[in-house]
Parts: C-alpha cells; structure tokens; sequence
C-alpha cells in the first residue's frame, strides 16, 4: 500500500506542478481560483502525512486534491465560457450603439436588420443574466451578423461595416447581383432556403437551395436542420456558375435575373 500510495502522490504533485505551469499565464480569476488554490494545499497535506507515515491521512488529502482539482477544471471551464460571452456581447452592444447613431440611423434605414439585432440583444442579455454563456454568446453573435451590412448614409462605392474598418461593395442600383441576404420573417416573404434559392436575383431556381444551405449552415443554431433560419441571419449567397456577386441585398434596389 505504501508504494501504490507513493506512486498516487507522485501523480498527483506532477498534475499540480503541470496545472500551475499552464495558470502562472492564465488570467487573475483564473489562477487565483479558490479550488485550484484548495487543491495545492491538499496535495501538500497529502505529502507530508505520506512523509510522517500517516499514510490514511495522506490517503484522505490525495482525494481531496483530486476532488478540488475536478473542480478547479469546472470553474476554470466556466470563467472562460464567460468571458467569451461577455467580449462578445460587448462588440455586439457597441456594433448596436453604432447602427442607433443619428450618423447611420439604422432603425428607419434598415428596419428589418435593426429590429432583428435588436431582439437577439434582448435575448443575449437575457441568457448573460442566467449565466447560461454559450447561448449568449450564439444570440450575441446573431447580433453581429445581423448589422453586418449596414452601411453608412450617402456611399456610394463602399460602405462601412457596422462597428469596423472593412468595407463592402454594394451592387449598382439597377444589375448586378448580391452577395449577401438578410433573412425576413416568414410573414413577411416567406423565407426558407427554398423559396431564397427561388429568388431570380439568388439562383432563380429553387432547387438549389442545398448551396444556400452548405454555405450557410454553420451559422444556424442546428447546423444539421436547415428549416431553422431565423430572421436577422446574414446569408452568404455563393456564385453558383462563377457569375459576379457584391454587396447586401436592399429590397429598393432592382436586379438582372440570374441566368446560367
């Protein structure tokens, strides 16, 4: 027992050695994180009773600094989790204060992709305050793609992405075709891959909706169910026969049919 007991020590003092090599670069609330700390006590404790032959105490301190470790690695996974929704919603916030401006106006410019991020910050909020992370970080993001591409008033060329640098190319106010679409509400216009892929200005041939669908699924909460669209999605509309496409749907503007 002795020498299986100095073994399990052994493991254990590299486990704490590795796990405080990779938090001495982690951030503060995860490396001061009290089960991490608890468990380096434990792990000691466990060494010296081993030392002084107490080997049933160091048995009892062994297990607690596995039990603390286990959780350290639960709340480490957490606290990451949060700070990941937390940025994001931060971008999402300040990509919604830029649309808001009276510079961009996005609410009577862009009333459906307004609306929508709107809603989805709601949502993101909501989940923040549940401290369920990952699914705020999802409608965050929903709210990101959904002011992607608004542009500021007056260009003509090239239009500021919402909240960025980057810029995009709208389509000319009569031809062309876009790269880009906002899903509507299905009250609206009936959006599902489908009936977009129908659309003359995407494909004009609804039986090519699986393209839509390929390029665009990782962006779907189930990527593996294509009838979950939700309105606010930013749909990328990929170049089927290698034709031209730039720029962000706008319901103003007319379009050249699609034709192979």
């Amino acid at each position: 027992m002795k020498r299986l007991l100095g073994f399990s020590l052994l493991l254990i003092f590299a486990l704490s050695g590795a796990m405080a090599d990779i938090y001495d670069d982690a951030p503060p609330v995860v490396r001061n994180n009290p089960y991490f700390m608890e468990s380096l006590r434990s792990a000691n404790n466990a060494y010296l009773a081993y030392e002084e032959g107490l080997y049933d105490d160091s048995v009892r301190y062994s297990q607690e600094a596995i039990r603390y470790a286990q959780l350290s690695d639960e709340y480490v996974e957490n606290a990451l989790k949060k700070k990941a929704a937390t940025d994001t919603i931060i971008i999402a916030k300040q990509r919604m204060d830029w649309a808001s401006s009276s510079a961009i106006n996005a609410r009577i410019r862009f009333p459906l992709e307004f609306n929508s991020a709107e809603s989805y910050l709601v949502t993101a909020e909501n989940y923040w305050r549940a401290e369920s992370w990952e699914n705020c970080q999802f409608f965050a993001n929903m709210v990101i793609d959904a002011l992607a591409f608004i542009t500021e008033p007056g260009s003509a060329g090239t239009g500021t992405i919402a909240g960025g640098t980057d810029t995009i190319t709208p389509p000319a106010s009569t031809g062309g075709l876009p790269a880009q679409y906002t899903v509507r509400p299905w009250s609206v216009s009936g959006d599902c891959y489908w009936n977009i892929a129908g659309w003359p200005w995407v494909y004009n041939d609804p039986t090519q909706w699986r393209r839509l669908y390929e390029a665009n699924k990782d962006k779907m909460p189930d990527p593996n169910n294509p009838d979950l669209i939700h309105p606010g999605m930013v749909m990328t509309i990929p170049s089927l026969s290698g034709e031209v496409r730039q720029g962000a749907w706008e319901e103003t503007r007319t379009y050249i049919p699609f034709n192979r």
